[in-house]
């Protein structure tokens, strides 16, 4: 006599983030706990560290890729006893928006979608780097450090059009000198003093993150 198999039900949904960095990483995570608070309340966000480089890929090598990157994410709401919810991907675009940012994003965002089939996905591809979406939040920097201020000058402008904002930023705030560790307590101090869903200036990259993540179904407890 056959005994039937009870499948154990699956534990809490899991969103995978994966980036260049740790600090990436970490600051992805704010943002959509900001874009999406329903969500981020209703999953458990984890990390992948593999290396992202999906963006100067194209074909069948970005589709193995992809795949590869989906595959490791799946594996990891394995590990946590979860649900696999999507992935979220951050990479530089290392430029501002533009036909090449257009043809990067677009490409990356098919693979990736291919790749979870009915799970969500995102790519964050900032313009020109992380540190272009830190601008849009000023007062953060000084909340961060007292002594760090941004100028008028810099604030309510599209900030994917700076070409080097990462050593914009370390040419500017030298005591101490910015480094790209400050990048996630910059954004924690945003997340907490509700100043992420106010940004002050734009950024196409940004926005089109926001716009997306904003669109993902949050996932309902099971009920097996």
């Amino acid at each position: 006599m056959s005994r039937r198999r009870i499948s154990k039900p699956l534990g809490r949904g899991i969103v995978v983030l994966a980036g260049e960095s740790a600090n990436d990483r970490r600051m992805l995570a704010a943002f959509i706990k900001a874009a999406h608070p329903a969500l981020a309340a209703a999953v458990t966000l984890t990390e992948i560290t593999d290396p992202v480089r999906l963006r100067k890929k194209s074909g069948a090598e970005l589709a193995t890729a992809a795949g590869t990157l989906v595959s490791k994410a799946r594996g990891k709401a394995r590990l946590k006893a979860g649900e696999f919810v999507g992935i979220a991907v951050h990479e530089d675009m290392d430029a501002c928006p533009g036909p090449a940012y257009d043809a990067a994003r677009r490409a990356v965002s098919a693979a990736l979608g291919k790749a979870v089939g009915d799970s969500s996905s995102v790519y964050a591809l900032a313009a020109a780097e992380s540190e272009a979406w830190l601008l849009l939040f000023p007062e953060a920097f000084t909340l961060h450090r007292a002594s760090w201020k941004i100028p008028a000058t810099w604030k309510g402008k599209d900030s994917g059009r700076r070409q080097n904002p990462k050593e914009d930023l370390e040419g500017l705030l030298t005591s101490p000198r910015f480094r790209e560790s400050d990048g996630p307590e910059i954004v924690s101090a945003a997340l907490a003093h509700g100043l992420l869903t106010e940004p002050k200036g734009s950024n196409r990259s940004y926005q089109e993150f926001v716009t997306e993540i904003r669109d993902w179904q949050v996932p309902q407890p099971s009920g097996r």
